[in-house]
Order: C-alpha cells, then sequence, then structure tokens
C-alpha cells in the first residue's frame, strides 16, 4: 500500500532525479535506499559527471548505502527510485537483496523521452555471437584455476 510515508520518500528520490538533470550530471533519474524512517544511501544519475556508464542512480544509491551501513546485503531495506529499474539496475538491485523496490516513472516513460532499454532486454535472449557487441567463449585454465582455490578457500563468504 502506497501511504504518506512512501510518498515523502518518492518525493525524496524525485528532487535528487531533478537536481541531478539540472546540474547537468546526467539523466533524469534518482533514488534512494531506505532502512525503517532513515535514508542510508542516495543516489542519481552522475553519468555524464563522472564519466561512467553505470553511474545510474540506483546503483549510486546502493553503493552510497552499502558503504554508510559497512555491508554488500540491504536486506532490511527498501528502494525508492524515480523511474523502473533498467536492466543494469534491476540486476544490481537483486544482488543487494533489498526488500521492496517503489518507482515513479515507467521504462515506457523513460523510453518516450529517449531512454529506450528494451533492445537490452531482448539482447540478453540473444545467442552470444549474434548479439549486437559479440559475445565470445574463450575457455582458459588459469581462469578455471582460480574458481577451485575460490571453492576450497576456507575463509570466503558467500553472497
Amino acid at each position: 500500500m502506497i501511504g504518506d510515508r512512501e510518498k515523502r520518500f518518492m518525493q525524496i528520490a524525485v528532487e535528487l532525479s531533478r537536481k541531478g538533470m539540472e546540474n547537468g550530471e546526467g539523466g533524469p533519474f534518482g533514488a534512494i535506499v531506505v532502512r525503517g524512517e532513515e535514508i542510508v544511501g542516495e543516489g542519481w544519475n552522475q553519468v555524464l559527471s563522472l564519466n561512467d556508464p553505470t553511474a545510474h542512480a540506483e546503483v549510486m544509491a546502493i553503493r552510497d548505502a552499502c558503504s554508510r551501513l559497512g555491508t554488500f546485503q540491504l536486506h532490511d531495506c527498501e528502494i525508492f527510485t524515480s523511474c523502473e529499474p533498467c536492466p543494469m539496475c534491476l540486476g544490481a538491485i537483486y544482488w543487494a537483496r533489498p526488500q521492496r523496490v517503489y518507482f515513479a516513472n515507467t521504462k515506457d516513460d523513460a523510453a518516450a523521452i529517449d531512454f529506450d532499454d528494451s533492445f537490452i532486454y531482448r539482447e540478453i535472449a540473444v545467442p552470444h555471437e549474434e548479439k549486437k557487441i559479440p559475445f565470445i567463449s574463450f575457455p582458459f585454465a588459469p581462469a578455471i584455476d582460480v574458481f577451485k582455490a575460490w571453492q576450497i578457500k576456507g575463509d570466503r563468504t558467500l553472497y
């Protein structure tokens, strides 16, 4: 259910989207990570200001929250984002494992202003050799050796 609490937090995410856009840092996207009643992470699109194609609002908010909380899991948090996450951010969200995600604008709204990620969703299902950017399998024994070392490592942390 969407109540006053959710509206208050979404307003903050939207304000971050406007701030980043108006400052020329990137597209009109903002996000926050909330634990209970506390904002523990903030992010806005900084692709242009950082020259980093991964500097999307949700990724930046997740990085901020994880840094502040000293963890790589946000299992007791929620994410509020001004727009439905792109495929990259969706993946980051699943790795961070928040309780839920609230989004304002949809991916169709984003496509209408020239942020269309539909081609990425389609590319995921295309065989590697037919992708627009070819993905070439390159089996390499030293890479498998590192995986084997991880498998037997006694002090590993699974995530």
